[in-house]
């Protein structure tokens, strides 16, 4: 798999703008996640940080799992829901917003930060195929291209 050089700029204006509309202040925003100030001012100035303070930060800001990754990567964020599924969090942005391969490293990413390291890597991926189908179905990740 080939790594994405990870664009940490356009991460940072997503994460302060999206945290400005939800969020009366860094403060409020970094107790929702439960990071530090200081962690959630390295995010919105660009600086990297742990894969799991990503998670936390995608949480905080109602996104799905992985989305500041895809936003690092040139994606698009995804809006968490209750019902299931997952929307796009831009109106602006097309409805299958990931490729496959990006959902793929975002379930990985999202297995790092919340599974233990025991977790065979079999289950991984066949949790991850499944994921992507359902993704796909719900038409938010598109074939790769």
């Amino acid at each position: 798999m080939t790594t994405t050089p990870r664009d940490l700029d356009r991460l940072a204006q997503s994460v302060k703008r999206h945290r400005m509309e939800q969020h009366p202040s860094r403060d409020a925003a970094a107790e929702a996640a439960g990071i530090t100030r200081n962690t959630w001012k390295r995010v919105e100035e660009g600086q990297e940080v742990r894969e799991s303070t990503y998670a936390k930060i995608d949480k905080a800001l109602g996104w799905a799992i992985g989305s500041c990754i895809s936003i690092a990567e040139g994606g698009n964020p995804i809006l968490a829901t209750t019902g299931g599924g997952a929307a796009p969090a831009s109106t602006q942005a097309p409805a299958a917003a990931m490729t496959e391969e990006e959902a793929r490293r975002a379930v990985f990413e999202a297995a790092r930060a919340k599974m233990p390291s025991s977790t065979p890597i079999g289950a991984l991926d066949a949790f991850g195929d499944e994921l992507v189908e359902i993704l796909r179905k719900a038409g938010v990740v598109r074939d790769g291209d």
